[in-house]
């Protein structure tokens, strides 16, 4: 998709896949920003100053992904005020979102961050079973780590006392949510 330093004229529409967008350290640490799935977009910034990406973007799966110059979107959001309202809502709702992250990172030790994690993941990628939610976002122990500023090994090493306290059960990389409230009662 694209690096740090590209240029930003363009806004990325995912018809399809996963996206992951991330910062990466000198040192080679990454912290995952967000993912996106089908239906959203990303490299929005782009919109209001039009400077180089400062993050990467980098599809996950094999994604299908339609591409809008940055100039056609804002002819848009100036033209139509919903359009321009639903805009903001979702940079609102992103900005809301990596706010608490932050807050996470400072004030939660690795159990709460994994636990709010986990039932983040549940809300947005969880369908109901008989034996919980099942989250259907394959995802690695690395790549939870990337999302709550950890390492995989801290992450295996909390995903075991969650499952040895009945919290979850590991499937492979499928997760499944057995005591949203037990998990709620961490963060």
């Amino acid at each position: 998709m694209y690096l740090p330093g590209d240029p930003g004229e363009h806004v990325f529409f995912l018809q399809g896949g996963r996206v992951k967008c991330s910062k990466v350290s000198r040192d080679g640490k990454e912290l995952t920003l967000d993912y996106h799935g089908p239906g959203a977009f990303f490299g929005e910034l782009c919109v209001f100053a039009g400077a180089p990406r400062e993050e990467m973007a980098e599809a996950m799966k094999n994604a299908i992904v339609a591409l809008l110059p940055r100039e056609p979107l804002r002819d848009l959001i100036f033209a139509d005020s919903v359009l321009a309202f639903r805009f903001a809502q979702v940079l609102a709702q992103r900005r809301r979102s990596a706010e608490t992250r932050l807050e996470h990172f400072v004030f939660r030790d690795v159990h709460a961050k994994l636990a709010a994690l986990l039932l983040e993941l549940g809300r947005e990628y969880g369908h109901e079973t008989e034996d919980g939610i099942k989250v259907d976002l394959k995802i690695t122990h690395q790549e939870m780590a990337n999302l709550i500023g950890s390492t995989r090994e801290t992450i295996s090493l909390a995903l075991a006392s969650f499952r040895k306290r009945n919290l979850v059960h590991l499937l492979g990389r499928t997760v499944v949510l057995v005591d949203r409230e037990g998990l709620a009662a961490l963060c």
